[in-house]
Protein backbone atom coordinates (compact mmCIF):
# COMPACT_ATOMS: atom_id res chain seq x y z
CA UNK A 1 0.00 0.00 0.00
CA UNK A 2 1.37 3.47 -0.87
CA UNK A 3 0.38 4.89 2.49
CA UNK A 4 2.32 2.28 4.40
CA UNK A 5 5.41 2.79 2.23
CA UNK A 6 5.36 6.50 2.87
CA UNK A 7 5.00 6.06 6.62
CA UNK A 8 8.09 3.82 6.44
CA UNK A 9 10.14 6.32 4.45
CA UNK A 10 9.21 9.25 6.69
CA UNK A 11 10.24 7.31 9.75
CA UNK A 12 13.57 6.40 8.16
CA UNK A 13 14.14 9.96 7.04
CA UNK A 14 14.27 10.83 10.73
CA UNK A 15 17.58 9.01 11.18
CA UNK A 16 20.23 11.72 11.55
CA UNK A 17 23.99 11.22 11.62
CA UNK A 18 26.49 13.90 12.32
CA UNK A 19 28.19 15.07 9.14
CA UNK A 20 31.94 15.13 8.44
CA UNK A 21 32.11 18.88 8.64
CA UNK A 22 31.48 20.28 12.10
CA UNK A 23 32.59 23.83 11.43
CA UNK A 24 29.48 24.85 9.52
CA UNK A 25 27.12 23.03 11.95
CA UNK A 26 25.54 20.93 9.16
CA UNK A 27 23.97 17.51 9.51
CA UNK A 28 23.49 14.72 7.00
CA UNK A 29 20.53 12.43 6.37
CA UNK A 30 21.30 8.74 6.38
CA UNK A 31 19.87 7.73 3.02
CA UNK A 32 20.73 4.06 3.29
CA UNK A 33 17.05 3.31 3.87
CA UNK A 34 16.23 4.48 0.37
CA UNK A 35 17.51 1.46 -1.56
CA UNK A 36 14.34 0.62 -3.54
CA UNK A 37 14.80 0.73 -7.31
CA UNK A 38 12.55 3.73 -7.80
CA UNK A 39 14.08 5.71 -4.88
CA UNK A 40 10.57 7.17 -4.33
CA UNK A 41 7.59 6.78 -2.06
CA UNK A 42 4.24 8.49 -1.95
CA UNK A 43 0.93 8.88 -0.16
CA UNK A 44 -2.39 10.14 -1.41
CA UNK A 45 -3.61 13.25 0.40
CA UNK A 46 -6.21 14.66 -1.98
CA UNK A 47 -7.74 14.16 -5.41
CA UNK A 48 -6.63 17.49 -6.79
CA UNK A 49 -2.96 18.24 -6.34
CA UNK A 50 0.52 16.79 -6.00
CA UNK A 51 2.87 18.02 -3.32
CA UNK A 52 6.54 17.37 -3.97
CA UNK A 53 8.63 17.73 -0.84
CA UNK A 54 12.36 18.11 -1.32
CA UNK A 55 15.04 19.28 1.10
CA UNK A 56 14.85 22.72 -0.44
CA UNK A 57 11.31 23.35 -1.65
CA UNK A 58 7.62 22.50 -1.60
CA UNK A 59 5.80 22.81 -4.90
CA UNK A 60 2.43 21.81 -6.33
CA UNK A 61 1.84 19.93 -9.59
CA UNK A 62 -1.34 19.09 -11.45
CA UNK A 63 -1.32 15.35 -10.78
CA UNK A 64 -4.52 13.80 -9.34
CA UNK A 65 -2.63 12.34 -6.43
CA UNK A 66 -0.45 14.11 -3.88
CA UNK A 67 2.97 12.58 -3.43
CA UNK A 68 5.65 13.16 -0.87
CA UNK A 69 8.93 12.38 -2.55
CA UNK A 70 12.25 11.37 -1.18
CA UNK A 71 13.74 10.84 -4.64
CA UNK A 72 16.03 13.84 -4.37
CA UNK A 73 17.86 12.17 -1.52
CA UNK A 74 20.53 10.04 -3.17
CA UNK A 75 22.90 7.63 -1.45
CA UNK A 76 25.38 7.59 0.07
CA UNK A 77 24.93 10.97 1.79
CA UNK A 78 23.52 14.33 0.83
CA UNK A 79 24.23 17.13 3.25
CA UNK A 80 21.31 19.44 3.98
CA UNK A 81 20.86 22.05 6.62
CA UNK A 82 18.85 21.26 9.74
CA UNK A 83 16.47 24.08 8.89
CA UNK A 84 15.48 22.67 5.52
CA UNK A 85 15.33 19.10 6.79
CA UNK A 86 12.82 20.18 9.43
CA UNK A 87 10.69 21.92 6.79
CA UNK A 88 10.76 18.83 4.58
CA UNK A 89 9.71 16.52 7.39
CA UNK A 90 6.98 18.93 8.54
CA UNK A 91 5.51 18.98 5.04
CA UNK A 92 5.60 15.21 4.80
CA UNK A 93 3.95 14.73 8.16
CA UNK A 94 1.26 17.31 7.39
CA UNK A 95 0.48 15.52 4.14
CA UNK A 96 0.30 12.19 5.91
CA UNK A 97 -1.97 13.44 8.70
CA UNK A 98 -4.38 14.87 6.14
CA UNK A 99 -4.54 11.62 4.21
CA UNK A 100 -4.53 9.21 7.13
CA UNK A 101 -7.86 10.48 8.51
CA UNK A 102 -9.60 9.17 5.39
CA UNK A 103 -7.04 6.58 4.26
CA UNK A 104 -9.60 3.83 4.87
CA UNK A 105 -12.89 4.22 3.07
CA UNK A 106 -16.44 4.14 4.50
CA UNK A 107 -19.30 4.23 2.03
CA UNK A 108 -22.14 4.91 4.46
CA UNK A 109 -23.08 7.69 6.92
CA UNK A 110 -22.45 6.94 10.60
CA UNK A 111 -24.90 8.54 13.06
CA UNK A 112 -24.96 8.38 16.88
CA UNK A 113 -26.77 10.19 19.69
CA UNK A 114 -30.17 10.84 21.21
CA UNK A 115 -32.69 8.06 21.75
CA UNK A 116 -35.44 10.67 21.33
CA UNK A 117 -34.24 11.77 17.89
CA UNK A 118 -33.43 8.15 16.96
CA UNK A 119 -36.93 7.19 15.64
CA UNK A 120 -37.07 10.33 13.47
CA UNK A 121 -33.56 9.82 12.12
CA UNK A 122 -34.32 6.15 11.43
CA UNK A 123 -37.33 6.99 9.27
CA UNK A 124 -35.35 9.63 7.36
CA UNK A 125 -32.47 7.17 6.88
CA UNK A 126 -34.79 4.49 5.52
CA UNK A 127 -36.40 6.90 3.05
CA UNK A 128 -32.96 8.20 2.09
CA UNK A 129 -31.68 4.67 1.42
CA UNK A 130 -34.69 3.81 -0.74
CA UNK A 131 -34.85 7.02 -2.77
CA UNK A 132 -31.16 7.70 -3.48
CA UNK A 133 -28.13 5.84 -4.80
CA UNK A 134 -26.51 5.95 -1.35
CA UNK A 135 -26.49 3.28 1.33
CA UNK A 136 -28.85 3.57 4.28
CA UNK A 137 -27.04 5.34 7.17
CA UNK A 138 -26.16 3.31 10.25
CA UNK A 139 -27.62 4.82 13.43
CA UNK A 140 -26.76 4.04 17.06
CA UNK A 141 -28.83 5.21 20.02
CA UNK A 142 -26.12 6.28 22.48
CA UNK A 143 -27.87 9.17 24.24
CA UNK A 144 -27.18 12.84 23.56
CA UNK A 145 -24.18 13.06 25.89
CA UNK A 146 -22.68 9.81 24.65
CA UNK A 147 -23.19 10.90 21.06
CA UNK A 148 -21.47 14.23 21.64
CA UNK A 149 -18.51 12.46 23.20
CA UNK A 150 -18.10 10.22 20.14
CA UNK A 151 -18.78 13.03 17.66
CA UNK A 152 -16.23 15.37 19.21
CA UNK A 153 -13.45 12.78 19.49
CA UNK A 154 -11.91 13.56 16.11
CA UNK A 155 -11.98 13.61 12.31
CA UNK A 156 -11.79 10.48 10.15
CA UNK A 157 -13.73 7.37 9.20
CA UNK A 158 -13.48 5.90 12.69
CA UNK A 159 -15.52 8.82 14.05
CA UNK A 160 -19.25 9.44 13.42
CA UNK A 161 -20.39 11.97 10.83
CA UNK A 162 -23.55 13.10 12.61
CA UNK A 163 -24.83 13.13 16.18
CA UNK A 164 -28.48 13.50 17.19
CA UNK A 165 -29.29 15.47 20.32
CA UNK A 166 -32.37 16.23 22.41
CA UNK A 167 -30.67 19.38 23.68
CA UNK A 168 -28.36 21.99 22.20
CA UNK A 169 -24.62 21.33 22.12
CA UNK A 170 -22.89 22.55 25.29
CA UNK A 171 -20.03 25.05 25.13
CA UNK A 172 -17.73 22.45 26.73
CA UNK A 173 -18.60 19.97 23.96
CA UNK A 174 -18.18 22.63 21.28
CA UNK A 175 -14.72 23.45 22.66
CA UNK A 176 -13.78 19.77 22.79
CA UNK A 177 -14.73 19.42 19.12
CA UNK A 178 -12.47 22.34 18.19
CA UNK A 179 -9.64 20.95 20.31
CA UNK A 180 -9.84 17.69 18.36
CA UNK A 181 -9.76 19.36 14.94
CA UNK A 182 -13.49 19.63 14.29
CA UNK A 183 -13.89 23.25 13.25
CA UNK A 184 -16.87 22.93 10.93
CA UNK A 185 -20.07 22.03 12.80
CA UNK A 186 -23.44 22.41 11.11
CA UNK A 187 -26.37 22.69 13.56
CA UNK A 188 -29.82 21.58 12.41
CA UNK A 189 -32.83 22.02 14.66
CA UNK A 190 -35.28 19.26 13.78
CA UNK A 191 -38.43 20.39 15.57
CA UNK A 192 -39.92 20.16 19.06
CA UNK A 193 -40.77 17.39 21.47
CA UNK A 194 -42.57 17.16 24.79
CA UNK A 195 -41.27 15.08 27.67
CA UNK A 196 -44.06 12.86 28.93
CA UNK A 197 -44.50 11.46 32.42
CA UNK A 198 -46.63 8.43 31.74
CA UNK A 199 -48.08 5.32 33.29
CA UNK A 200 -49.88 2.18 32.15
CA UNK A 201 -53.42 2.51 30.83
CA UNK A 202 -54.30 -0.16 33.38
CA UNK A 203 -53.89 2.50 36.10
CA UNK A 204 -55.54 5.81 36.98
CA UNK A 205 -54.05 8.78 35.07
CA UNK A 206 -51.81 11.13 37.09
CA UNK A 207 -52.28 14.86 37.45
CA UNK A 208 -49.04 16.42 38.64
CA UNK A 209 -47.59 19.86 39.15
CA UNK A 210 -43.92 20.55 38.50
CA UNK A 211 -43.51 21.24 42.23
CA UNK A 212 -44.86 17.76 43.02
CA UNK A 213 -42.48 16.24 40.47
CA UNK A 214 -39.57 18.02 42.17
CA UNK A 215 -40.65 16.90 45.63
CA UNK A 216 -41.01 13.30 44.42
CA UNK A 217 -37.69 12.99 42.63
CA UNK A 218 -35.22 15.53 44.07
CA UNK A 219 -32.35 14.32 46.20
CA UNK A 220 -32.87 17.16 48.70
CA UNK A 221 -36.21 18.79 49.53
CA UNK A 222 -37.30 21.38 52.12
CA UNK A 223 -38.22 20.01 55.53
CA UNK A 224 -40.82 21.55 57.84
CA UNK A 225 -38.40 24.29 58.90
CA UNK A 226 -37.46 25.10 55.29
CA UNK A 227 -33.99 23.56 55.51
CA UNK A 228 -33.07 21.03 52.83
CA UNK A 229 -33.11 17.41 53.94
CA UNK A 230 -32.73 14.02 52.26
CA UNK A 231 -35.95 13.25 50.40
CA UNK A 232 -38.26 11.45 52.89
CA UNK A 233 -41.21 10.80 50.55
CA UNK A 234 -41.94 7.18 49.65
CA UNK A 235 -45.52 7.41 48.36
CA UNK A 236 -47.28 9.96 46.18
CA UNK A 237 -50.00 10.78 48.69
CA UNK A 238 -47.35 11.90 51.20
CA UNK A 239 -46.70 14.83 48.85
CA UNK A 240 -50.34 15.51 48.02
CA UNK A 241 -53.26 13.69 49.63
CA UNK A 242 -55.13 13.78 46.31
CA UNK A 243 -52.45 11.66 44.61
CA UNK A 244 -52.49 7.84 44.67
CA UNK A 245 -51.08 6.01 47.69
CA UNK A 246 -48.79 3.98 45.45
CA UNK A 247 -45.03 3.85 45.91
CA UNK A 248 -42.95 6.53 44.16
CA UNK A 249 -41.28 4.54 41.41
CA UNK A 250 -40.20 6.39 38.27
CA UNK A 251 -38.32 4.87 35.34
CA UNK A 252 -36.21 7.40 33.48
CA UNK A 253 -33.12 8.05 31.37
CA UNK A 254 -29.53 8.13 32.67
CA UNK A 255 -27.36 11.27 33.09
CA UNK A 256 -25.93 10.87 29.55
CA UNK A 257 -29.37 11.44 28.06
CA UNK A 258 -30.52 14.76 26.66
CA UNK A 259 -34.02 13.86 27.83
CA UNK A 260 -32.67 13.65 31.39
CA UNK A 261 -30.99 17.07 31.02
CA UNK A 262 -34.15 18.65 29.69
CA UNK A 263 -36.35 16.98 32.30
CA UNK A 264 -34.07 18.21 35.08
CA UNK A 265 -34.18 21.77 33.78
CA UNK A 266 -37.84 22.02 32.76
CA UNK A 267 -39.67 19.75 35.20
CA UNK A 268 -37.52 19.62 38.33
CA UNK A 269 -36.02 23.08 37.91
CA UNK A 270 -39.47 24.44 37.13
CA UNK A 271 -40.78 22.81 40.30
CA UNK A 272 -37.90 24.06 42.45
CA UNK A 273 -38.71 27.62 41.38
CA UNK A 274 -42.08 27.22 43.10
CA UNK A 275 -40.25 27.08 46.46
CA UNK A 276 -39.72 30.69 47.59
CA UNK A 277 -36.16 30.47 48.98
CA UNK A 278 -34.89 28.45 46.02
CA UNK A 279 -36.48 30.90 43.60
CA UNK A 280 -34.82 33.80 45.42
CA UNK A 281 -31.45 32.01 45.35
CA UNK A 282 -31.76 31.46 41.61
CA UNK A 283 -32.23 35.17 40.98
CA UNK A 284 -29.11 36.41 42.82
CA UNK A 285 -26.22 37.70 40.69
CA UNK A 286 -22.57 36.83 41.32
CA UNK A 287 -21.90 40.20 42.99
CA UNK A 288 -24.37 39.29 45.75
CA UNK A 289 -22.01 36.78 47.35
CA UNK A 290 -22.95 37.62 50.94
CA UNK A 291 -26.68 37.23 50.17
CA UNK A 292 -26.06 33.95 48.34
CA UNK A 293 -24.09 32.56 51.28
CA UNK A 294 -26.71 33.72 53.78
CA UNK A 295 -29.48 32.03 51.80
CA UNK A 296 -27.37 28.89 51.46
CA UNK A 297 -26.99 28.79 55.26
CA UNK A 298 -30.74 29.22 55.65
CA UNK A 299 -31.37 26.32 53.27
CA UNK A 300 -28.66 24.20 54.92
CA UNK A 301 -26.52 24.07 51.76
CA UNK A 302 -22.85 23.56 52.78
CA UNK A 303 -20.50 26.50 52.17
CA UNK A 304 -18.21 24.05 50.37
CA UNK A 305 -20.70 24.00 47.47
CA UNK A 306 -20.05 27.70 46.88
CA UNK A 307 -16.27 27.21 47.11
CA UNK A 308 -16.34 24.27 44.68
CA UNK A 309 -18.36 26.26 42.14
CA UNK A 310 -16.02 29.24 42.47
CA UNK A 311 -12.98 27.02 41.90
CA UNK A 312 -14.53 25.33 38.87
CA UNK A 313 -15.66 28.58 37.25
CA UNK A 314 -12.58 30.55 38.22
CA UNK A 315 -14.80 33.33 39.50
CA UNK A 316 -17.63 33.96 41.93
CA UNK A 317 -20.69 31.83 41.12
CA UNK A 318 -24.19 33.16 40.62
CA UNK A 319 -27.10 32.08 42.76
CA UNK A 320 -28.37 30.15 39.73
CA UNK A 321 -25.25 27.96 39.82
CA UNK A 322 -26.01 26.94 43.42
CA UNK A 323 -29.71 26.54 42.60
CA UNK A 324 -28.92 23.98 39.89
CA UNK A 325 -26.96 21.75 42.27
CA UNK A 326 -30.13 21.38 44.33
CA UNK A 327 -32.86 21.57 41.70
CA UNK A 328 -31.32 19.17 39.17
CA UNK A 329 -30.00 16.52 41.60
CA UNK A 330 -32.07 13.32 41.34
CA UNK A 331 -32.52 11.07 44.36
CA UNK A 332 -30.49 7.85 44.46
CA UNK A 333 -32.45 5.75 46.95
CA UNK A 334 -34.35 3.63 44.42
CA UNK A 335 -37.37 5.87 43.80
CA UNK A 336 -35.83 6.95 40.47
CA UNK A 337 -34.67 4.01 38.36
CA UNK A 338 -32.29 4.59 35.47
CA UNK A 339 -33.68 2.53 32.59
CA UNK A 340 -31.00 3.13 29.96
CA UNK A 341 -31.28 4.91 26.62
CA UNK A 342 -33.99 2.62 25.23
CA UNK A 343 -37.32 4.41 25.64
CA UNK A 344 -39.20 1.41 24.23
CA UNK A 345 -37.89 -0.59 27.18
CA UNK A 346 -39.46 1.92 29.58
CA UNK A 347 -42.81 1.49 27.83
CA UNK A 348 -42.52 -2.29 28.21
CA UNK A 349 -41.70 -1.98 31.91
CA UNK A 350 -44.70 0.28 32.49
CA UNK A 351 -46.92 -2.40 30.99
CA UNK A 352 -45.44 -4.92 33.40
CA UNK A 353 -45.67 -2.58 36.42
CA UNK A 354 -48.92 -0.54 36.42
CA UNK A 355 -47.85 1.36 39.57
CA UNK A 356 -44.70 2.81 38.02
CA UNK A 357 -44.31 6.01 36.00
CA UNK A 358 -41.91 6.53 33.13
CA UNK A 359 -40.20 9.51 31.51
CA UNK A 360 -39.67 9.66 27.74
CA UNK A 361 -40.29 11.78 24.66
CA UNK A 362 -43.76 12.54 23.32
CA UNK A 363 -43.11 10.50 20.16
CA UNK A 364 -42.92 7.30 22.25
CA UNK A 365 -46.12 8.23 24.05
CA UNK A 366 -47.80 8.93 20.71
CA UNK A 367 -46.62 5.65 19.17
CA UNK A 368 -47.73 3.62 22.22
CA UNK A 369 -51.03 5.36 22.97
CA UNK A 370 -52.75 1.98 23.25
CA UNK A 371 -50.48 0.98 26.15
CA UNK A 372 -49.56 4.11 28.12
CA UNK A 373 -51.09 7.48 29.01
CA UNK A 374 -49.44 10.81 29.73
CA UNK A 375 -49.91 12.66 33.01
CA UNK A 376 -51.21 16.22 33.02
CA UNK A 377 -48.46 18.61 34.10
CA UNK A 378 -49.67 21.86 35.63
CA UNK A 379 -53.07 21.03 34.15
CA UNK A 380 -51.85 20.59 30.55
CA UNK A 381 -51.83 17.29 28.69
CA UNK A 382 -48.79 16.18 26.64
CA UNK A 383 -50.57 16.45 23.30
CA UNK A 384 -49.40 17.57 19.87
CA UNK A 385 -51.29 20.88 19.84
CA UNK A 386 -50.34 21.79 23.42
CA UNK A 387 -46.64 21.16 22.78
CA UNK A 388 -46.71 23.02 19.46
CA UNK A 389 -48.35 26.04 21.10
CA UNK A 390 -45.84 26.07 23.97
CA UNK A 391 -48.52 25.53 26.61
CA UNK A 392 -47.19 22.17 27.75
CA UNK A 393 -44.47 23.15 30.26
CA UNK A 394 -42.07 20.23 29.71
CA UNK A 395 -41.11 20.61 26.05
CA UNK A 396 -37.79 21.20 24.26
CA UNK A 397 -36.20 21.48 20.79
CA UNK A 398 -34.43 18.59 19.06
CA UNK A 399 -31.23 18.82 17.00
CA UNK A 400 -28.61 17.01 15.00
CA UNK A 401 -25.04 18.12 14.28
CA UNK A 402 -23.00 17.43 11.15
CA UNK A 403 -19.20 17.25 10.97
CA UNK A 404 -18.29 19.58 8.10
CA UNK A 405 -14.86 17.98 7.65
CA UNK A 406 -16.60 14.76 6.56
CA UNK A 407 -18.77 16.39 3.89
CA UNK A 408 -17.39 15.38 0.50
CA UNK A 409 -15.32 12.61 2.09
CA UNK A 410 -18.16 10.35 3.26
CA UNK A 411 -20.70 9.90 0.44
CA UNK A 412 -24.27 11.14 0.85
CA UNK A 413 -24.05 13.61 3.74
CA UNK A 414 -25.35 16.58 1.73
CA UNK A 415 -28.12 14.45 0.30
CA UNK A 416 -29.10 13.17 3.77
CA UNK A 417 -29.35 16.78 4.95
CA UNK A 418 -31.58 17.55 1.97
CA UNK A 419 -33.87 14.62 2.80
CA UNK A 420 -34.21 15.54 6.49
CA UNK A 421 -34.87 19.24 5.80
CA UNK A 422 -37.40 18.69 3.02
CA UNK A 423 -41.01 19.69 3.71
CA UNK A 424 -42.06 16.14 2.87
CA UNK A 425 -40.10 15.06 6.00
CA UNK A 426 -40.20 17.77 8.67
CA UNK A 427 -42.97 20.00 7.30
CA UNK A 428 -46.42 20.50 8.81
CA UNK A 429 -47.74 17.53 6.82
CA UNK A 430 -44.42 15.68 6.61
CA UNK A 431 -43.93 12.01 7.34
CA UNK A 432 -42.10 12.78 10.61
CA UNK A 433 -45.25 14.29 12.13
CA UNK A 434 -46.75 10.80 11.87
CA UNK A 435 -43.98 9.70 14.23
CA UNK A 436 -44.74 12.45 16.76
CA UNK A 437 -42.36 15.24 15.72
CA UNK A 438 -43.71 18.73 16.48
CA UNK A 439 -42.79 20.86 13.43
CA UNK A 440 -41.12 24.26 13.79
CA UNK A 441 -42.95 27.39 12.61
CA UNK A 442 -42.33 28.14 8.91
CA UNK A 443 -39.92 31.02 9.55
CA UNK A 444 -37.75 28.99 11.90
CA UNK A 445 -37.87 25.97 9.61
CA UNK A 446 -36.73 28.07 6.64
CA UNK A 447 -33.81 29.44 8.65
CA UNK A 448 -32.45 25.97 9.50
CA UNK A 449 -33.13 24.73 5.97
CA UNK A 450 -31.00 27.57 4.60
CA UNK A 451 -28.21 26.93 7.13
CA UNK A 452 -28.17 23.21 6.33
CA UNK A 453 -28.13 23.74 2.56
CA UNK A 454 -25.28 26.27 2.80
CA UNK A 455 -23.42 24.15 5.40
CA UNK A 456 -23.20 27.24 7.59
CA UNK A 457 -20.71 26.82 10.42
CA UNK A 458 -22.07 27.03 13.98
CA UNK A 459 -20.75 29.82 16.18
CA UNK A 460 -21.48 29.80 19.93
Amino acid sequence: MPCKKKRHSVMNAGKITKGESSTNKKFAVDASAYTRSDQRSSTKVSNHSEIIVSPLSVTKSSSSEARVSASLIQPPLVEISMKYRTLALAGAIAALSTSNAFAATRDYISIVGSSTVYPFATVVAENFGKSTRFKTPKIESTGSGGGMKLFCSGVGVEHPDITNSSRRIKSSEFNKCHKNGINQIIEVKVGYDGIAIANSKKSVPFKLSRKEIFLALAKLVPGKDGKLIANPYTTWNQINADLPSSKIEVLGPPPTSGTRDAFAELAMGGGAKKIADLKKLRGLKADKASEIKALMAKLNIPASVYDAKAKKKGKAPKGKDIFKTVAYAVREDGAYIEAGENDNLIVQKLEANPNALGIFGFSFLDQNADKVQGALVDGVAPEFEEIASGKYPVSRPLYFYVKGEHVGKIPGIKEYLAEFTADKAWGDEGYLTDKGLIPMPNEERNKFYTDAKALNNLAL
